[in-house]
């Protein structure tokens, strides 16, 4: 799979998911809301440590700049 996110994008997602966790644990959010956000959180998560999301494809997005790391 070739990276489509840059580092600003999985940066922001990984900082959401973790505040979705604390809120969480915490007990600010419960319910459907809980596995709503829980889901979308484990989403960020995984597409964060790939550098790729899916959703981007079939839209042409990319934050990702060629030549840094």
């Amino acid at each position: 799979m070739k990276q489509n996110m840059g580092a600003a994008d999985r940066f922001i997602r990984s900082a959401l998911a973790i505040i979705v966790g604390i809120m969480y644990f915490t007990g600010h959010i419960s319910g459907i809301a809980a596995i709503v956000l829980g889901i979308i959180a484990i989403a960020f998560i995984l597409t964060s440590a790939i550098g790729h999301c899916p959703l981007y494809t079939p839209l042409k997005i990319s934050t990702y700049k060629e030549g840094k790391k």
